[in-house]
């Protein structure tokens, strides 16, 4: 019998697709197995250079390996053929020639995925009254004079002094060596951008010849998994346009804990990290310049939000000690610094403004959320808890306001999903299934179609059907347990098998198949597990918050982000992802983090109510509280083993209590197991 042939894990990100393959097997081909798409038109011959991609260095704890370059095979004849008439970027492969020697997390460039994430955030339509740190003054400056030998500078600020009303102002040293340069080309007439924000002394920080009307602002949400920028209009307020990317630190670390660990393990990436975020914004800077025919020069002011790890990534500071207890932020309050600080090619005089972070693990973007939702100005007791790697929850009304964080994974995105895929063209969003033919119907991105539809056959070649996104999988969860395929305690139920093709035996275990053309999507009971887990974190956050109030009942809830956005409320309430509550009183609300900054861009007030809200939140931290793990066991059922949702069940009929048939057990990592008969 001959011994098996020597294997390698391989991780590709940002998908998030991994698996293990035997030594030699060309990149390209583990890819196309695990469903991670990259492009190549040339069939794998090195010719067209389509499925560039690189390897991640250092130590990944999460994925327990090492990886490294030299974990790839030697440069075949095909690719220094390519390299020869074509150059690669340093640190590219071909992945169609490169062999897989070792253990490797693998980064597929934006370019070479046919099959892009979805970046679903975008700008909420908010009114906020324009009041920027930004204003343009036009003013006529006096000629210079023999007679009266004032500076070229001295002459300017005291005309925009005079037109703004404003004492104190200063030039800013870097705009010093242009002010004589400007004034002539404007023939004495200028625009000045006066800088003033609650605190600091006014400043010059622009200057153009003649008459400018229009200046932009930059409000960047910096999410682990993805990145949203919006390009405001200062005079007004509006947004003019909207650009998002992926993070492209995911190759580092899918979830933000694999992060700070890559750091500690590999301290002298740390630069890595931070050039990566930041290279991604100020790519983001060009498209949204270019969608409006400015240039990077009109750009004057920018807000960031973004978690406790995020936000000190971009800042360049060593998140390590956000690792563990006690979580400390290097810095808590809002930062004021030049943007040119952070690496972005903006106006040089640009200002950015990174709004304060509330705790430990409940940071910028949780308080922009909390700026956008106001529960501090209401009288409801209202839920606002934004949805990613890191669910952020903040809980209360006008009389008082708690926070939180859990960690819930990256499994509602996709990853650690079995079928799992991050939302793109082609990933499953929508599912029914019929409590009694077992059948599904799904929904995926990219068509308007139900696979049920006759014109989805047609069309589905178009998108494929490539995966299931992190909407997709909360549906499929409930909507297996609506159907009584799966427990209340998340257990798929063997003895269906007979009745339906559809449970099929994976192992010692169950799994219930979603489509099975060209690739086959099941959902195994480790899917479940997962989902159980992430959403039983979530929920043990949101009661612990509850117990410090006294558990009232929650009168709104408010889901936030992109993932928030897309879930349909009633599968989260179903599943047991958030309290019980009166579904009409249960909504989305976009990417508040993102309306949040933007809200802090345009007025100067509002950073001043972030800024005091901040200070008066109560900060809780879960790790700490003796009840969360009695909270977490209790949310690991369906819905929930111990509060009755009594909302929900007005609204929708939920399956009785019941327990998985005789015929299975469960084993050591929470699936079930058939037993054996006895004689």
């Amino acid at each position: 019998m001959s011994e098996a042939p020597e294997t390698a894990k391989v991780v590709f990100q940002p998908s998030g697709r991994r698996g293990t393959f035997p030594l030699g097997t060309p990149l390209l081909d583990a890819a196309r197995a695990l469903g991670v798409y990259v492009e190549s038109v040339c069939g794998g011959r090195g010719i067209c250079g389509r499925c560039q991609v690189s390897v991640s260095e250092g130590a990944f704890a999460k994925e327990q390996i090492v990886s490294t370059a030299d974990h790839l095979g030697p440069v075949t004849d095909a690719e220094a053929r390519y390299v020869s008439l074509r150059n690669l970027p340093e640190g590219r492969r071909l992945s169609c020639q490169a062999a897989i020697l070792g253990d490797m997390v693998v980064d597929v460039p934006m370019e070479a995925q046919t099959n892009r994430q979805v970046v679903r955030k975008r700008a909420e339509n908010v009114t906020v009254a324009p009041d920027s740190a930004i204003r343009l003054v036009t003013v006529t400056v006096d000629e210079p004079d023999m007679e009266q030998p004032l500076g070229d500078g001295d002459r300017l600020l005291a005309a925009v002094a005079e037109a703004s009303g404003l004492a104190g102002l200063s030039l800013d040293p870097p705009l010093l060596p242009k002010v004589q340069k400007v004034l002539r080309a404007g023939h004495w007439r200028v625009t000045a951008a006066i800088w003033q924000d609650d605190g600091f002394p006014p400043r010059v920080t622009a200057l153009w010849p003649g008459e400018k009307t229009t200046v932009y602002g930059l409000a960047v949400d910096i999410g682990s998994t993805t990145i949203a920028a919006h390009l405001c209009d200062l005079a007004n307020g509006r947004t003019v346009t909207s650009a998002g990317t992926s993070n492209p630190q995911i190759r580092f670390g899918e979830d933000l804990m694999s992060r700070v660990s890559y750091v500690q393990m590999n301290p002298a990436r740390l630069p890595d990290l931070v050039s990566a975020v930041r290279a991604a914004v100020d790519a983001l800077v060009a498209k949204l310049v270019n969608d409006v025919g400015a240039t990077r020069e009109d750009v004057m002011d920018a807000v960031f939000v973004g978690n406790p790890i995020m936000h000190h990534l971009f800042l360049g500071i060593d998140p390590t000690e956000l690792g563990g207890a006690p979580f400390a932020l290097a810095v808590s309050g809002a930062v004021h610094i030049p943007a040119s600080e952070l690496g972005l090619e903006l106006n040089p005089g640009a200002r950015a403004y990174i709004l304060p972070c509330i705790a430990g693990h409940v940071g910028a973007d949780a308080a922009a959320a909390t700026l956008s939702t106001r529960p501090f100005e209401a009288e409801a007791l209202t839920l606002v808890v934004d949805i990613g790697t890191n669910a952020e929850i903040v809980l209360g009304n006008r009389d008082r306001l708690l926070a939180a964080s859990s960690p819930t994974g990256p499994a509602f995105e996709g990853a650690e999903i079995s079928c799992g895929q991050r939302a793109a063209p082609g990933a499953i969003e929508r599912i029914r299934i019929d409590p009694v033919t077992l059948e599904p119907r799904f929904k995926v991105i990219g068509l308007d179609e139900w696979s049920d539809d006759p014109e989805f056959a047609e069309k589905k070649d178009q998108v494929g059907v490539t995966g299931i996104c992190g909407s997709g999988i909360i549906e499929a969860v409930a909507e297996l347990y609506l159907a009584g395929v799966i427990t209340v305690d998340g257990l798929i139920d063997g003895a269906l098998a007979e009745r339906s093709s559809r449970v099929v035996q994976k192992g010692r275990t169950f799994a219930y198949v979603v489509a099975s053309e060209g690739i086959e999507l099941t959902i195994t009971q480790t899917d479940i597990r997962a989902i159980q887990l992430a959403k039983a974190a979530l929920y043990a956050g949101i009661q612990l918050l509850s117990d410090k109030l006294g558990n009232p009942p929650i009168e709104r809830i408010r889901l936030a982000g992109a993932f928030g956005s897309y879930i349909d409320t009633k599968y989260a309430m179903i599943l047991g992802l958030i309290p019980d509550c009166d579904l009409a009183h249960v909504s989305s609300v976009g990417n508040a983090a993102g309306t949040g900054a933007r809200m802090a861009l345009v007025n100067r007030g509002e950073r001043r109510t972030v800024e005091r809200v901040v200070r008066e939140i109560e900060k809780i931290e879960t790790a700490l509280e003796p009840r969360f793990q009695e909270h977490f066991v209790n949310a690991m059922a369906i819905p929930n083993k111990v509060d009755p949702f009594v909302k929900l069940r007005e609204a929708v009929t939920l399956p009785e209590p019941r327990a998985a048939s005789e015929g299975s057990e469960e084993d050591g990592d929470g699936g079930r197991r058939r037993r054996r008969r006895r004689g």
